[in-house]
């Protein structure tokens, strides 16, 4: 899987950004709406924002080739990579949903889209198998996305997401047969230790979540 194309889109956005501010303008009108519970690790919140759409956005090509080899090392090509295709595809040909959006507001929604796939195929995995397809966890970075887009938008993208991924799964056939086979494969410490080369996502991006404080709002 070749992901230059989605890099090259990337490049294009950030581009953009220099020239027009968009995203930055954006994310500053978001900051008084922010909740309190997503916080930067600089002191700089906006700077921190601005570093977390980047990052959040790079990952996508760059997790996409890392699950590539990973599926080819460990032998889940046949499964993993209709996924990643289809994760792929939100970036290349990305919904009427999203018509109009420019730069990297728009990768934002893409990449949010692409992240969400991910996250809701481990969630039909954990369903049927007990374990997630790949062990990678996007719920800090994908709760703080969504802040960010806002909503209802966000709330129709994951309603888009869940159907994909429902669709998606219910195409990857597993007889019962096959099925306790399928499981094994999937702990096998090959599999395994091909994921562990990957590092925690959510360490890298610069926003965490204070989950206490999340609690107490709620």
């Amino acid at each position: 899987m070749s992901n230059t194309n989605i890099k090259q889109l990337i490049e294009q956005a950030r581009d953009y950004e220099a020239h027009t501010g968009e995203l930055r303008r954006y994310l500053n009108e978001q900051l008084a709406q922010l909740h309190p519970s997503i916080q930067g690790q600089s002191g700089d919140q906006l700077a921190s924002l601005m570093h977390f759409v980047d990052q959040y956005i790079a990952h996508v090509p760059e997790f996409l080739d890392a699950a590539c080899t990973v599926a080819v090392e460990s032998g889940l090509t046949e499964t993993v990579m209709p996924l990643l295709r289809a994760a792929e595809y939100f970036f290349l040909e990305p919904p009427p949903q999203l018509e109009g959006h420019r730069g990297l507001d728009a990768l934002l929604d893409e990449a949010y889209l692409a992240h969400r796939f991910v996250e809701e195929i481990n969630d039909c995995y954990m369903t049927h198998f007990g374990q997630p397809l790949i062990p990678m966890d996007l719920t800090v970075a994908n709760l703080i996305a969504h802040q960010l887009i806002g909503e209802p938008f966000a709330n129709e993208l994951d309603e888009l997401v869940h159907t994909a991924a429902l669709h998606q799964f219910a195409s990857s056939r597993f007889d019962i047969d096959n099925l306790e086979a399928y499981k094994a494969h999937l702990n096998d410490p090959k599999v395994k230790a091909a994921w562990r080369r990957w590092p925690c996502f959510s360490a890298e991006l610069g926003v965490e979540l204070n989950w206490g404080m999340l609690a107490h709002a709620c």
